[in-house]
């Protein structure tokens, strides 16, 4: 199984890439759709990585397929950008998954 990118930056995809993991750049909230869609639909992929701007232009749908699918796990991640408020978003997913307050 492989690590997947979905960015909103070519400079985080270059980074990863020096990483090994592939990816792609898209902007648009019809692009996220359709390369989360068709990243979920690939049986290689185990690790979709997802920097948080695109997480933000569709998060229920990001959401719904992290709680309702076992793989592939999709992981927020922060683009050179800016630290993000990943450590909120951790917070709020578990709040979701389990309805716990932490």
């Amino acid at each position: 199984m492989r690590f997947y990118l979905l960015s909103d930056n070519i400079d985080t995809l270059m980074g990863m890439r020096l990483a090994g993991i592939e990816g792609v750049v898209i902007h648009e909230k019809e692009e996220v759709e359709k390369a989360l869609t068709e990243a979920m639909n690939d049986p290689g992929i185990g690790i979709i990585l997802m920097t948080n701007k695109l997480i933000n232009l569709c998060p229920q749908l990001v959401y719904d397929l992290k709680l309702n699918r076992k793989k592939p796990l999709i992981v927020e991640v922060t683009d050179r950008h800016g630290a993000g408020q990943l450590s909120d978003a951790i917070t709020r997913y578990v709040r979701e998954a389990v309805g716990i307050q932490i």
